[in-house]
C-alpha cells in the first residue's frame, strides 16, 4: 500500500526532530568520551585508616613542612631557597636508595635543575613510566602547590624502591613550572620532555601529582566552568585524573586501577587540549612531544581558596586524605610499571 506523501510542514518537522536527535546523540557520545571511566567512584564514609596510611600521613606532613614551612617560597626570584628545595628532594630520594642526577639548564642567564631518579625495569627497561612534580612556587610558601605533589612523588618513589618493576619508573622533580616560565621552552618539564624525545626515550605514561591536599565535604564546594559543573560532582571531596584526548586510554587505566585499589572518591576527564584546564601542569610539556600524560589533582583554584596565596601553608592541607590518595597512586604506578 502506498504511503501518503508528507506535507511540506510535516517534512520540516521531521527534519528538525531528526537533526535534534542526531545532535543529542552526538552530545551524549561526546560527554561519555570525555568523562566515561571504568568502575565507580567511592561513595559514602571513608574506611578507618590503616597503620600504613597513618605512617604515610606522617611522612607527607613532614615533607610538606620541610618544603613549605621551613624553606618556603622557591623560584627564580629566590634561587637560594629553590636550591635548598632541590637539595632536600635529592636527599630524600637518596635516602630511599636511589641515585640522583641533575638535569641543568639555563633561563634568563640563571641555572636551574631538574632532579632525576630511576627504578630500572627488569623485563622492559626501555619502556618508561614518569612520575614528575614541580618543586618551584608562585611567590608563596607553596604547601599545596606543589609541596603536596612533590611529597607524593617522593612517597611513591619510596614505595617503589624495594620492588622489581617490569618497566623503568623515572621520578623527576621539575623546576620552573610556575610563571613566567609556564608553558614556555624554559619550563623544567618542557626541557626534560624535549631531551627525552631527542634521546628516543619510550615514555609510555607520564603522571604529575599537582595540588592534591584540599578536600571539602560541603555541597557546592567544587566550582567548575561551564559545562563541566554539570558533568562532575559539586562536592569537592574527590581526586581528579585530567589529561588530553590523546591520553584517554591512559586516563581510563589509571582511574580504573585507582578505583579498584583505593576506597576514595575519584573522577576522570579526557579533555580536548583547547580547553585551558586540560594542560595546567607539567603533563602539557609531554604532550608537545607526543607522549601520553595526565595530571592528578584536587582541581586547585576550582576548590582551593589559597591557590597562589601567602596562606598556602602546611596547616591548610588534609594529610589523612592525601595519604589515601597517594596510596592509590602508588597502586596506579605499580600497575603501569607491569
Amino acid at each position: 500500500m502506498a504511503r501518503k506523501p508528507l506535507s511540506g510542514g510535516r517534512r520540516l518537522i521531521l527534519v528538525i526532530l531528526t537533526t535534534l536527535g542526531v545532535c543529542l546523540l552526538a552530545g551524549i557520545v561526546t560527554v561519555w568520551y570525555i568523562i566515561g571511566m571504568p568502575g565507580r567512584s567511592w561513595r559514602g564514609p571513608l574506611p578507618e585508616m590503616t597503620p600504613q596510611q597513618r605512617a604515610l600521613e606522617a611522612a607527607l606532613r613532614k615533607d610538606v613542612q620541610a618544603l613549605a614551612g621551613e624553606i618556603g617560597d622557591r623560584n627564580l626570584y629566590r634561587l637560594a631557597e629553590l636550591g635548598k628545595a632541590a637539595d632536600f628532594i635529592d636527599a630524600q630520594l637518596r635516602a630511599a636508595g636511589y641515585s640522583v642526577t641533575r638535569e641543568t639548564f639555563s633561563a634568563d642567564k640563571k641555572q636551574f635543575q631538574n632532579l632525576i631518579a630511576e627504578k630500572r625495569g627488569v623485563a622492559r627497561p626501555e619502556e618508561i613510566v614518569i612520575v614528575g612534580a614541580h618543586y618551584d612556587t608562585c611567590s608563596n610558601p607553596g604547601a599545596n602547590d606543589n609541596g603536596s605533589g612533590v611529597a607524593a612523588m617522593v612517597a611513591i618513589a619510596r614505595d617503589m624502591a624495594g620492588r622489581s618493576p617490569q618497566r623503568t619508573v623515572r621520578f623527576v622533580a621539575f623546576a620552573n613550572e610556575e610563571p613566567p616560565y609556564f608553558q614556555t621552552e624554559e619550563m623544567g618539564s618542557r626541557v626534560h620532555a624535549r631531551n627525552c624525545r631527542k634521546r628516543g626515550d619510550r615514555i609510555v605514561a607520564m603522571l604529575t601529582p599537582e595540588t592534591i591536599g584540599c578536600y571539602k565535604d560541603a555541597p557546592g564546594s567544587q566550582k567548575l566552568p561551564y559545562p563541566f559543573g554539570a558533568l562532575y560532582p559539586s562536592t569537592g571531596n574527590y581526586i581528579a585524573f585530567v589529561g588530553n584526548t590523546a591520553s584517554r586510554s591512559l586516563i581510563r587505566r589509571c582511574v580504573g586501577t585507582f578505583r579498584r585499589a583505593e576506597p576514595f572518591p575519584s573522577e576522570g576527564g579526557a579533555l580536548p587540549e583547547f580547553i585551558p584546564a586540560s594542560g595546567l601542569s607539567d603533563q602539557w610539556s609531554f604532550w608537545q612531544e607526543g607522549y601520553p600524560g595526565l595530571m592528578v589533582t584536587d582541581t586547585a583554584f576550582f576548590r582551593y581558596e589559597y591557590y597562589h596565596a601567602a596562606q598556602d601553608t602546611p596547616d591548610k592541607l588534609q594529610y589523612d586524605r592525601m595519604a589515601r590518595v597517594v596510596e592509590g597512586l602508588s597502586a596506579v604506578v605499580r600497575d603501569l610499571a607491569e
